[in-house]
């Protein structure tokens, strides 16, 4: 009875010298544990200042927004790690730093193979920072995503398409999938077709295609951009005629889509104003069975006479 109770006072004086020797070495510690926090705050205060900085530096001297603003956030996420390093090791703390850069590197394989695709998007988003295909506010179609390119981030590729949906593509994808730019060459030809009647003179329709496309301000035509007008094909009723002619993409939206509608609504103007007929499609009917005739009645509105 007498040993279990010396035990249990033992136990309870190692108890509170443990709790007592962890307050001093605390106490002792604080001085160190507040610089390596002033470290840290510090790190990111500055990080933060020196990232924006090389941002505006970079986009300065190259104009690449895009490139600029993921250097700036590189540079930003470097800067703080370090500082972090630097602020536990400050507080005496540097075994956790050890611990997190000898865990960071023991789990990296296995993080690999866990995180393989944002890994990949993240490889991805480096190598479009430095080589790709299209710049900020560039008309592009990316697989199936068509639209303007607004960001480009460490994952993914930020698009807004005309319809104003925000589509965000992994960078791995736009690195493996087709890119179409509109914008990068600057010109897009556009093309749509048009029927006039059979007993129409197709030379002269061509004639007035071609002039009111050169009534369009927003159509472009020169040595390199030729527009013109073919016969493409005899359909059931009518001669259909293909229209091919050059826009400015700069702004696609306005420029590209636009244009197209004025320019088709000026053709059929202009054909219309110069006596060319441009008849609907032939609807073939067929009579099944022991029908020989096929009742019609064709309705006409007169007109009431005016007083």
């Amino acid at each position: 009875m007498l040993l279990l109770q010396a035990t249990t006072t033992n136990n309870e004086l190692t108890i509170v010298e443990s709790t007592v020797n962890f307050y001093n070495t605390f106490i002792a510690q604080l001085p160190a544990i507040g610089l390596g926090l002033l470290i840290i705050i510090l790190g990111v205060f500055i990080g933060t200042w020196i990232g924006n900085f090389s941002r505006r530096r970079i986009s300065a001297r190259t104009q690449d927004p895009l490139m600029s603003k993921f250097l700036g956030k590189a540079i930003r996420f470097l800067f703080i790690v370090v500082a972090i390093m630097i602020g536990l090791r400050a507080a005496g703390l540097g075994g956790i730093a050890t611990g997190i850069l000898t865990a960071a590197g023991a789990s990296a394989v296995v993080l690999g193979f866990a995180f393989k695709d944002i890994g990949e998007n993240f490889i991805a988003g480096i190598i479009l920072t430095f080589n790709r295909p299209f710049d900020v506010n560039d008309t592009v179609a990316i697989g199936d995503n068509f639209g303007k390119v607004k960001e480009l981030e460490f994952r993914y590729t930020k698009l807004k398409t005309f319809d104003g949906k925000d589509v965000y593509i992994p960078n791995s994808d736009v690195l493996t999938e087709p890119v179409t730019n509109y914008t990068e060459d600057g010109f897009f030809r556009w093309d749509f077709i048009i029927g006039i009647a059979y007993e129409d003179n197709i030379e002269g329709a061509k004639k007035v295609v071609l002039e009111a496309l050169r009534k369009e301000p927003n159509v472009v035509e020169d040595e390199e951009h030729v527009n013109f007008v073919i016969e493409d094909e005899l359909a059931t009723s009518t001669v259909n005629l293909k229209v091919f002619f050059w826009v400015d993409t700069y702004d696609f939206r306005r420029m590209a889509l636009i244009t197209k509608g004025n320019v088709v609504r000026n053709v059929k103007e202009a054909l219309e104003e110069h006596g060319f007929y441009m008849p609907a499609d032939i609807q073939e009917i067929k009579l099944y069975g022991g029908e020989k005739e096929f009742p019609v009645r064709i309705a006409q509105q007169l007109k009431e006479p005016q007083d």
